[in-house]
């Protein structure tokens, strides 16, 4: 790319909108060391008497991460409890049991500490608690370790009884705190830590032709896509590394940055089919971002509109590539490229690998997208086998 180039612009046909910042999330705390001032002041600002936290089992049996908060919790005298047997996709019977411990505790807040399960179940927990008692919804802290950025939206999504994802969502279910720490970050397992990666490049990339999302919010994604392409190989090229990790933690902050919709609903088709096959086939959620995000993106030459086909094409020049000289040609790149990143990153996999018959795939694509009638819907249902 010429040192003359310049940034491309993005003649947009959508001149009307709005942006509202959410209502319930105070403060976002960042950088390595800080649950351990960032938490006090936050349980301070709040008024809590006693904190239950919401985690994996993983998490509390196998490292020290878990223990770091509950003495933090314990030295201000507002540990109530630990909660640790949400699993993956946040199966409802966890949920139902971590309200019952809330209320035999007498928790006033839900701390999460890990991946997008346990700050899903926990916002699932506060919404049904508050159905339950009737009064107001009570607040969540978030301490993620991973990069899936479930933190920074007003829905949950949690397993029903049937094994299907549903959804619930309320703008008072976003946290009302999160820490970034990159320090407790390290214990996560390395493809799991890229992996959702991978998702907050699917957040970024959805987000650029995601109803509602106003112009300057585009580009806020375009810098963390460019920062996720960068950091996510220098973090598994040298995994002890904290700044690349706060750096990731950031980026993924950047690219589902906190926004007001009164409706929630999934990012984009990528995001669809991975709702899908992950509480369906236990996939987990950053690998069927790994599995769904390249070919979806190239489908978006057909399914995009003029004006987000531009916001999509757009991406390569934050990324430092040249054009193909034309917006499908750069379209296709771009999907390339994240396919490129996702097989770098050691996280190529296929629908084969998690037993999801092929059978399955027209009825998968038809719940994601919606309907049968749409006229690439044959080709969604051929990318998807495409998978295997």
């Amino acid at each position: 790319m010429s040192a003359m180039e310049v940034v491309p612009s993005h003649e947009s046909t959508d001149l009307h909108g709005s942006y509202s910042f959410t209502d319930r999330l105070k403060a976002v705390h960042y950088g390595p060391g800080s649950v351990e001032t960032a938490l006090p002041k936050l349980l301070k600002q709040f008024g809590v008497k006693k904190a239950l936290i919401v985690t994996g089992k993983t998490l509390f049996e196998k490292t020290d991460v878990v223990k770091t908060v509950e003495a933090v919790l314990r030295k201000e005298n507002a540990y109530g409890a630990t909660f640790h047997e949400i699993g993956q996709h946040s199966p409802i019977a966890g949920i139902r049991k971590g309200i019952q411990i809330m209320k035999d505790v007498g928790a006033d807040i839900i701390v999460a500490v890990g991946g997008g399960s346990p700050i899903d179940a926990s916002k699932a927990i506060l919404y049904n608690l508050q159905k339950e008692t009737g009064g107001p919804t009570l607040f969540q802290i978030a301490i993620p370790t991973t990069l899936s950025a479930a933190e920074y939206t007003v829905g949950a999504g949690f397993t029903n009884d049937e094994g299907v994802k549903v959804a619930v969502a309320s703008q008072e279910l976003i946290p009302a705190g999160i820490i970034l720490d990159a320090k407790l970050t390290l214990a996560t397992p390395a493809r799991l830590w890229l992996s959702t990666g991978i998702r907050a490049v699917d957040h970024a990339v959805e987000g650029l032709y995601r109803p509602l999302v106003p112009p300057p919010l585009k580009y806020l994604y375009y810098a963390g896509l460019a920062d996720l392409f960068k950091y996510l190989p220098e973090s598994k090229a040298n995994p002890q590394s904290i700044e690349a990790r706060q750096k990731l933690q950031i980026a993924s902050w950047m690219s589902l940055w906190p926004i007001r919709i009164e409706s929630y609903s999934a990012v984009g088709l990528s995001h669809a089919l991975g709702h899908k096959l992950g509480a369906a086939y236990s996939i987990p959620h950053g690998i069927t971002s790994c599995l769904t995000l390249a070919p979806v993106i190239a489908l978006q030459t057909e399914l995009a509109s003029e004006d987000n086909k531009k916001w999509l094409a757009g991406a390569l020049f934050y990324l430092h590539e040249s054009s193909t000289g034309t917006t499908e040609g750069d379209i296709r790149k771009l999907s390339t490229l994240v396919q490129g990143l996702v097989d770098s990153l050691g996280l190529h996999s296929t629908l084969t690998e998690y037993n999801v018959p092929k059978e399955d795939v027209p009825g998968i694509v038809e719940r994601s997208m919606g309907t049968k009638d749409h006229p690439v819907f044959p080709k969604v249902v051929k990318a998807v086998e495409n998978l295997y």
